[in-house]
């Protein structure tokens, strides 16, 4: 009987992210990992996992420098899967307001990221989600299930309808902190997570096997 092949997944290395971490994750889950930002092996993978942490404007900078924001564009274009997590999820977003300062966002979905509405900032630590009815990200696991967040910042309002029958509407996850806020977001090829599935233990192991599952 032939093995089946692994995914190959590249972690993007733009300078913002826990890159080492999120390798290994995904090579616990089943996946053949590199960390680089090399254009074509970025392109050619099954899936593109973009990582980010610290603040949204100098991710955005970094990731342009590294024409991951172009890299990104591509693939979605061609329905080639891309995930983010945490920043990384942040900057897919339309723009991002920090400390008063307005930047600029991939624009894949509308939306603003800002600052958390909660008495003690950040959200630091382990909480559960509303999982999107449907949801293939958190396909198997628990609704009590908890994941790992740390962040001052997020959407707390979702902005896109699709009002094409023939169009699937995005899945979108919430949780609470204070306020509602987005959690993680199923849209076609593009998934991303506020939370840290590598950090997560064994439920955010299954949520990365979960998107390995559909690469």
């Amino acid at each position: 009987m032939t093995a089946t092949p692994q995914k190959k997944i590249v972690v993007f290395d733009y300078g913002f992210g826990n890159v080492r971490s999120a390798e290994r994750a995904l090579a616990r889950a089943g996946a053949d990992v590199e960390i680089t930002r090399d254009y074509d092996k970025a392109m050619n993978a099954d899936g593109l996992l973009v990582p980010g942490v610290g603040a949204f404007a100098s991710c955005m900078q970094g990731l342009k420098e590294a024409r991951g924001d172009w890299i990104v564009g591509r693939r979605l274009s061609g329905g080639r899967p891309v995930m983010g997590i945490c920043v990384g999820m942040q900057i897919l977003f339309a723009r991002g307001i920090e400390h008063g300062i307005e930047s600029e966002g991939l624009d894949e979905w509308p939306g603003v990221v800002e600052p958390l509405k909660a008495e003690v900032v950040p959200h630091m630590g382990w909480n559960t989600v509303d999982a999107a009815q449907g949801s293939q990200l958190f396909a198997g696991l628990d609704t009590d299930e908890r994941y790992y967040f740390v962040h001052s910042y997020a959407v707390q309002k979702w902005d896109l309808e699709v009002h094409n029958p023939n169009l699937r509407a995005p899945k979108v996850t919430w949780a609470t902190y204070g306020e509602p806020f987005v959690a993680a977001v199923e849209n076609g090829a593009l998934w991303a997570t506020q939370f840290h599935p590598e950090k997560s233990g064994d439920a955010g192991a299954q949520l990365l096997k979960n998107w390995i599952s559909v690469l």
